[in-house]
């Protein structure tokens, strides 16, 4: 009979034995080793490119309409310690780009007269500054910011899939060229965006570590609320989250371990319930509060401006609120704004009001088709899968919200109001790896590649970004106008066309925007102001302006014939 075969004997030592024999030379333990430091590589790798990509498009345009806004009241807060300018905006946001600011150190004149704009446009461009080196150092803090919120987009898939899934959110985030277009200016709805995204994270890892998580998750939420008022429909959101995080840490943690969760109540469900919601709540107001008091710890405010009255319930509302005085003018600026008879743009079509779906159809037009087919299917994947569903609540509810609440708004301006869609999308693209399927891994890497194709092809131009479905960058302005393509960032390129194409010649310029033409180089004069008889030779305008004008801009348009465009949002013609 014959000797049976033994068998090694499987010791943590066997497998690793039975490798070196097969491998003498220990490829495959190299390989191995170095296999740890790939994710962190290719995580700097794509951060290192969004930050390239953002600080070039920093370094060439000029300031959009909001940004002078912004940069003045921040140099305001640091130079003069005043709740004065922009009370529609909470001032965390503008803290951050006052760390900018002060490394720029401008020539500031607390005393000139006029609105937040002109103080803006005063600060920039008639007080000794040079506009393109304090924009610069302006817009450093937000993509410093925007490059830690891919972090935790990376962070936020890893928790949920793995290593591959956090890989795959990071780089759709970041070659978002909506992201990266907001990412790289001084303004506050990136910095909004990235603070909700983070509670809802920081919410879910509470379900583990309640008593660390839930306080954290409160922070991030103030540092929202603090920042744009229109995350303010986020709250009751995250506040039940923390509820069923502290339900979850409750019902999941052993025995010997539930000693710190008694000041959650454990004892009583729906005590610890209530209490996560109370203390995501009470720290998101001290965040709040500690926001106003950093500008002025004794809270004086002095608005420049008017702040309209608000009536019946929103006024109670109001005064309900327990946040600064500031804070609650601040709201009533919101209402009165969202009460004004505004102008929207939405495929060649110009209207007064608002649509309730022009937000989705913006988004579509200039969210890339891989994110929006990898995004969806990771949401699918997050309601699908048994191990994920827990999450679909952190993950899905917010945006969802938010986004609601958003389509309400009054002022069809942009995707910049619904910035957290790509964000919480590239999230839940990193839900896909959890799909199973043979084709899985190579649908999914091909979609970011094209992702990543798309971003680049529009390179430096993001702003104007639209999707191949639509045309690409170079057909957004028949299809969206404002902050989608055109606000006012290429009046330096424009300078720069002007010097190189048409030295001379006489140019009529309608510029939408808050940059002034003549710091650049460009003389020009109103073709509005004068008989249309009068003008001849190069006529430049916006894409805003051309898609509202009406009367006697629109018949110079019509008897001109374009000649070419700047930046992708401003037409040039001859006429």
């Amino acid at each position: 009979m014959m000797a049976r075969e033994q068998l090694p004997v499987l010791t943590p030592a066997a497998p690793a034995a039975a490798r070196a024999r097969q491998d003498p030379s220990g490829r495959w333990a190299r390989l191995r080793r170095h296999r740890r430091w790939l994710p962190p590589v290719l995580a700097v790798l794509l951060l290192g490119q969004m930050a390239a990509a953002m600080v070039t498009t920093a370094v060439q345009q000029t300031p959009t309409i909001d940004e002078p806004v912004y940069v003045a009241t921040a140099t305001d807060y640091l130079r003069e310690h005043r709740l004065r300018y922009n009370p529609e905006h909470p001032p965390l946001g503008k803290l951050l780009i006052a760390a900018g600011v002060a490394v720029a150190d401008p020539r500031y004149d607390p005393s000139y007269p006029g609105d937040q704009g002109q103080v803006g446009r005063h600060l920039l461009y008639a007080s000794g500054n040079d506009p393109w080196r304090l924009m610069l150092w302006a817009r450093l803090p937000v993509i410093a910011l925007t490059l830690l919120c891919g972090l935790v987009v990376a962070a936020f898939a890893r928790d949920l899939t793995g290593t591959a899934g956090g890989l795959v959110a990071l780089a759709l985030y970041a070659f978002s060229p909506d992201v990266i277009a907001h990412g790289s200016l001084a303004t506050l709805d990136l910095p909004a965006a990235g603070a909700v995204l983070t509670a809802a994270w920081l919410a879910w890892r509470a379900r583990r570590r309640p008593v660390l998580y839930l306080p954290l998750a409160g922070a991030a939420l103030g540092a929202a609320t603090a920042t744009k008022m229109s995350t303010l429909p986020a709250v009751p959101v995250l506040m039940a989250l923390a509820a069923v995080s502290a339900l979850a840490a409750r019902r999941s943690a052993p025995a010997p371990r539930r000693w710190p969760l008694s000041w959650l109540g454990a004892r009583r469900p729906a005590v610890s319930a209530l209490v996560a919601a109370v203390v995501v709540a009470v720290v998101a107001l001290a965040v709040v509060w500690a926001a106003y008091l950093v500008v002025d710890p004794r809270l004086r405010f002095a608005p420049a401006g008017p702040v309209p009255g608000v009536h019946g319930a929103r006024a109670r509302l109001v005064e309900l609120l327990p946040v600064p005085p500031a804070y609650r003018a601040g709201l009533r600026a919101q209402f009165g704004l969202e009460e004004q008879p505004w102008q929207g743009y939405l495929f060649g079509h110009l209207y007064t009001g608002s649509l309730w779906y022009y937000l989705p159809a913006a988004l579509l037009v200039k969210t890339p088709l891989g994110l929006l087919a990898l995004g969806a299917a990771g949401a699918v994947a997050v309601v699908a899968v048994r191990r994920l569903r827990p999450a679909a609540p952190y993950l899905l509810v917010p945006p969802v919200v938010l986004l609601a609440a958003a389509m309400t708004g009054a002022r069809d301006f942009g995707t910049r109001y619904a910035l957290f869609v790509p964000v919480f999308l590239a999230v839940a693209a990193g839900c896909l790896p959890a799909l199973r399927g043979r084709w899985r891994g190579f649908l999914t890497g091909a979609l970011v590649v094209w992702v990543a194709v798309s971003s680049l092809r529009t390179f430096p131009y993001y702003l104007p970004y639209a999707n191949e479905a639509f045309g690409g960058p170079r057909r957004t302005h028949r299809l969206l106008h404002d902050s989608n393509v055109d606000w006012g960032q290429d009046l330096g390129r424009l300078a720069d066309r002007l010097r190189e194409r048409y030295p001379g010649e006489r140019v009529w310029l309608v510029y939408k925007g808050s940059g002034v033409p003549s710091y650049y180089g460009i003389e020009a004069a109103d073709p509005r102001t004068v008989p249309p008889r009068r003008v001849h030779g190069l006529l430049v305008v916006s894409d805003s302006a051309a898609a509202k004008a009406r009367g006697r801009l629109a018949r110079l348009l019509a008897s001109s014939r374009p000649v070419g465009e700047v930046g992708h949002s401003i037409g040039l013609y001859r006429r």
